[in-house]
This record gives structure tokens, sequence and C-alpha cells, in this order.
């Protein structure tokens, strides 16, 4: 009887080593986007002979941003469960007309309220809202429980609500309004050097102590965690961020002959010798809070849940028994909101209403959306990734212009980008099997 010596025991496989980016978890399609936005800004201030990446230059990238990115945020919603939404810029001209006619001539002439009033602004912004609601749920309403494409519905409302916004005003420019209404424009509202660092001061503790806290809670529960220097590392990228982003706007000085206008708003007696600086605008202020409300209902609430559910596979979410129809409506009752607030900050930095306000927005909402990673397909979004769009595709369209390239090759160019967003997306998520 032989024996059988051959040795069965099996060495198990080294663990492979992870790279320094798969250690830190960080995003690929994050860094990605903010490498796309690098390389458009550093191409730009080429061309531009440095003047792209000014403090003035980014200062007004910024507050350009903001209102496309506010929407931008609803949008990632839309999308994620498997809608879209063609009429936000249509919705954001009949928010800013009511707005405008409710703040000028509405509240001083029927009402009887002084101009400059402390009410006018606050009133007028919560009819904007209150108007931007209601289109959205009753869009929702047809698509969620009448069952017509959200296309149709909002190709509709692309060809309805900016001719209502028409005949609110008469086709008239609409101005100047109230200059408490205007400080979430940009220009008009920031909060100068003083301030801006101080709320930096209190970003970065935030987040230092966000990102070790959640360390604490995984650790608290037996979670795998990231090494304490992968922890370290993103605290100082951010806190990095943070500053120098602080750092710029701080930067860019109010022109003196601004100051010589009036020293005393900006704390100065005299002209000689002030030397003010903007600091963070009002309205980016608005966007980050913006931003983090929206990431919390996307990551921490159930309508979040159930938006992404939805979206992941709506048979089986209806199944679940999640009422489908209802959160449809919330879907575009909030985008009618955002849409409003977006009008707020687009008509507060024109001073005025004008007719063209918002055209072309459903275009640069929906793209930053997608650039930003957000599936047409479904289920698949982020809200950071959707402003990182925004700021890509305003970038895009503030570089050309300052180079001089014509408005019909903008839009080209545009869509050139959306289009191949789309495919790197496609192939993206073919990589991953997904």
């Amino acid at each position: 009887m032989s024996t059988d010596t051959t040795d069965t025991t099996q060495t198990a496989p080294a663990p492979r080593k992870r790279s320094i980016f798969e250690t830190l978890e960080l995003d690929t399609r994050l860094l990605g986007m903010i490498g796309a936005f690098i390389l458009v800004a550093l191409i730009f201030n080429t061309l531009t002979d440095g003047r792209f990446l000014t403090p003035r230059n980014i200062f007004n990238l910024t507050i350009q941003t903001v209102s496309v990115a506010i929407m931008a945020t609803g949008m990632v919603f839309v999308i994620v469960s498997r809608h879209i939404d063609l009429s936000v810029g249509a919705v954001l001209a009949a928010c800013s007309a009511l707005m405008a006619m409710t703040q000028v001539r509405f509240l001083p002439g029927t009402v009887g309220l002084e101009i400059g009033h402390w009410a006018i602004p606050w009133i007028t912004i919560a009819v904007g809202i209150a108007l931007g609601a209601l289109i959205g749920a009753f869009n929702g309403w047809l698509i969620g429980y009448h069952g017509i494409p959200a296309f149709i519905v909002t190709l509709g409302g692309f060809l309805i609500w900016r001719n209502v916004g028409w005949y609110q005003t008469g086709g008239q420019t609409i101005g100047p309004l109230d200059q408490t209404f205007m400080m979430f424009g940009g220009i008009n509202g920031t909060l100068g050097g003083t301030i801006s660092w101080v709320i930096c001061a209190i970003a970065v503790i935030f987040t230092i102590f966000a990102i070790f806290n959640a360390r604490r809670t995984k650790l608290s529960h037996g979670f795998i965690v990231k090494p304490l220097w992968a922890e370290v590392t993103l605290a100082a990228i951010s806190t990095g961020a943070i500053v120098g982003f602080v750092a710029i706007l701080a930067s860019y000085k109010v022109p003196d002959r601004v100051v010589a206008r009036d020293p005393g708003r900006f704390g100065c007696e005299v002209a000689e010798g002030c030397a003010p600086v903007y600091g963070l605008p009002i309205s980016v202020l608005l966007l980050i809070a913006i931003a983090a409300i929206m990431t919390v209902i996307a990551r921490k609430t159930r309508f979040g849940r159930y938006i992404f559910a939805t979206g992941g596979n709506p048979d089986a979410a209806e199944l679940s028994g999640i009422n489908t129809r209802l959160l449809t409506v919330k879907i575009f009752a909030l985008m009618g909101v955002l849409c409003a607030i977006a009008a707020v900050v687009a008509s507060s930095r024109l001073a005025n209403h004008s007719n063209d306000l918002g055209t072309l927005d459903e275009l640069r909402v929906i793209a930053a959306a997608v650039i930003g990673g957000t599936a047409l397909s479904g289920g698949v979004g982020t809200i950071y990734g959707a402003i990182l769009g925004a700021l890509i595709m305003q970038s895009l369209q503030s570089g050309m212009a300052m180079v001089g390239v014509d408005a019909p090759l903008q839009n080209i160019v545009v869509g050139m980008v959306l289009v191949a967003a789309v495919f790197i997306d496609i192939q993206y998520r073919k990589r991953l099997g997904s």
C-alpha cells in the first residue's frame, strides 16, 4: 500500500500592497474632476497672460458659479431618481420676475411699505420660494401621479414659465432691487477680511473635528479605520484647501474709486490709507450651506435613501413600500425651491431682473450634474460632484470669454464637453462592472 506524500498545504497569498490613494480612500472621480479644473485653469491662465488666476477673476468665477451650482444640487436628486428637468432656467426667470415686482412695485406701491423697509427683502424671498415650490410640486404631481414623462412636463414648463415671467413684468427690466436683497448677489454682499478669516478658522476646526470624530465613532463600533497618518493627511489637505480659498478671496482689494465713494462703508473715515478687501461673498456661503444640507439629506435621511433606492430600482422600491409618486412630488418641489434661491442670487448679482435671466441654464445645470458624476441611468450621484461640475463649466465659459472666443463657439465647446463627460462616465462604469 503506497503512501501519498504530496504536500496539500497551500501558502496564503500575500496581501496586495495598497497605494497611497487607496489608503487615503480618496474618490478617484473627485480627483479626476479636481485635476480637470486645475488643467483648465492653467491652460486659460497661460492663454490670458496670467489674468485667469488673479484674485479678482477667481472672485468673479465663484460668484458666477453659485446660481447654477445651487440648482445643480437639486438636479442630482432629479436625475438620480431617473427623471430630468428642462424647465429650471424658466422657473428661475418666473421666480425672479415675481420677486422683482414684489419688492419694487407691489410692496412699496400696493401695500405701502417704504422703500428700504427691513421686511421687503424677506417677504420677497418667501414669495419667490413659495412660487418655486408650487411650480415644482405641480411638475412632480403631473409626473408622479399622472405618468406624464418628466421630459414632456418640463419641456412644456421651459416654454411656459419664462413667458409667465415676461407677462409679470410686461417685458420690462425691473430694478433697482432692494439693497439688503442685493447682498446675496456677490459683489454687493461680502464679509471683508476679518470676518472671512474668523469663518475660515471655524471651518478648519469643524473639518478637523468631523474627520477625527468619524474615526472615533468607527472605532467605537469596531469598524476598520484608516491609519492615523492618513487621517492627518486628509485633515491637512482639507485645511490647506479652506485656508487657500479664503486667502485668495481675502487678497482681492476693493478698488480705490469704490472706497472713495463711501469710505464709511468700509470702516474708514477717509479714503486715504483705506485698503479694504472683499473677502468671502455671502452667496458663496449660501451655496456651502445648501451643499451641506443637501449632502446630509442624501446621506443621513430617509428621504435621501428613498431617492437613491428608487433611482437604483424603481420597481423594487415601490414593492418595498416607498410611495414613489409622493417622492416624485417632493423631489420636484425641492428643485423648484432651489430654482427660487438661485433666482435670488442671479438677480441680485445683476441688481435687477431682466427677461433673459437664466437663459440656457437648463444646459448648464444638467451638464454640471452629469460632469460631476451623476448617472443618467439613475441611482448614482453626489452633491460635491455637481458643484465641481458647475465650477468646471463656468471656468470654461469664463476662460473662453477672456480669450475672445465667440459665444456660438463657446456653446459648441460646452456641448462637446457634456457629450465627452457622458462617454467617460459610461466607460468608467463599464470598467467597474456597474
